[in-house]
Protein backbone atom coordinates (compact mmCIF):
# COMPACT_ATOMS: atom_id res chain seq x y z
CA UNK A 1 0.00 0.00 0.00
CA UNK A 2 1.25 3.31 -1.17
CA UNK A 3 1.82 5.92 1.83
CA UNK A 4 -0.61 8.18 0.31
CA UNK A 5 -3.38 5.53 0.43
CA UNK A 6 -1.89 3.95 3.68
CA UNK A 7 -2.61 7.38 5.53
CA UNK A 8 -6.22 7.76 4.02
CA UNK A 9 -7.08 4.66 5.35
CA UNK A 10 -5.67 5.50 8.91
CA UNK A 11 -8.14 6.85 11.20
CA UNK A 12 -6.80 9.37 14.21
CA UNK A 13 -7.20 6.92 16.51
CA UNK A 14 -5.68 4.16 14.53
CA UNK A 15 -2.43 6.03 13.48
CA UNK A 16 -2.18 7.34 17.45
CA UNK A 17 -2.93 3.32 19.09
CA UNK A 18 0.10 2.31 16.69
CA UNK A 19 2.48 5.41 17.17
CA UNK A 20 1.78 4.67 20.69
CA UNK A 21 2.89 1.22 20.40
CA UNK A 22 5.73 1.98 18.61
CA UNK A 23 6.94 4.42 21.18
CA UNK A 24 6.69 1.70 23.92
CA UNK A 25 8.97 -0.71 21.17
CA UNK A 26 11.63 1.81 21.26
CA UNK A 27 11.50 2.64 24.52
CA UNK A 28 11.34 -1.08 25.58
CA UNK A 29 14.85 -1.03 23.73
CA UNK A 30 16.27 -4.48 22.75
CA UNK A 31 15.94 -4.22 19.03
CA UNK A 32 18.26 -4.01 16.41
CA UNK A 33 19.82 -0.20 14.90
CA UNK A 34 17.94 -1.57 11.66
CA UNK A 35 14.38 -2.41 13.24
CA UNK A 36 14.94 0.87 15.60
CA UNK A 37 15.14 3.02 12.44
CA UNK A 38 12.34 1.17 11.02
CA UNK A 39 10.01 1.93 13.84
CA UNK A 40 11.46 5.69 13.92
CA UNK A 41 10.09 6.44 10.57
CA UNK A 42 7.11 4.27 10.97
CA UNK A 43 6.31 6.91 14.08
CA UNK A 44 7.02 9.80 11.83
CA UNK A 45 4.97 8.55 9.22
CA UNK A 46 2.16 8.32 12.05
CA UNK A 47 2.61 11.21 14.25
CA UNK A 48 2.52 12.94 10.23
CA UNK A 49 -1.32 11.14 10.01
CA UNK A 50 -1.94 12.05 13.52
CA UNK A 51 -1.05 15.37 12.99
CA UNK A 52 -3.09 15.89 9.58
CA UNK A 53 -6.15 14.26 10.72
CA UNK A 54 -6.01 17.08 14.17
CA UNK A 55 -5.13 19.97 11.64
CA UNK A 56 -8.65 18.73 9.45
CA UNK A 57 -10.60 18.68 12.91
CA UNK A 58 -9.43 22.13 13.57
CA UNK A 59 -10.40 23.25 10.23
CA UNK A 60 -13.98 21.88 10.17
CA UNK A 61 -14.07 23.44 13.17
CA UNK A 62 -12.74 26.65 12.80
CA UNK A 63 -15.02 26.79 9.85
CA UNK A 64 -18.46 25.38 11.92
CA UNK A 65 -17.83 28.40 14.78
CA UNK A 66 -17.39 30.99 12.15
CA UNK A 67 -20.43 30.46 10.35
CA UNK A 68 -22.53 30.07 13.43
CA UNK A 69 -20.91 33.43 14.58
CA UNK A 70 -21.67 34.86 10.30
CA UNK A 71 -25.67 33.72 11.07
CA UNK A 72 -25.53 35.39 14.53
CA UNK A 73 -24.58 38.46 13.19
CA UNK A 74 -26.68 38.28 10.21
CA UNK A 75 -29.31 37.77 12.61
CA UNK A 76 -28.61 40.35 14.72
CA UNK A 77 -28.61 43.02 12.02
CA UNK A 78 -32.22 41.51 11.03
CA UNK A 79 -33.15 42.22 14.10
CA UNK A 80 -31.84 45.84 14.34
CA UNK A 81 -35.07 48.38 14.21
CA UNK A 82 -37.13 45.99 11.89
CA UNK A 83 -39.74 45.75 14.64
CA UNK A 84 -40.84 49.32 14.69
Amino acid sequence: MAAGTEEAALGYEQARDELIEVVRRLEAGGTTLEESLALWERGEELAKVCRRRLEGARARLDASLAAERAGEAVEAEDGDGDDE
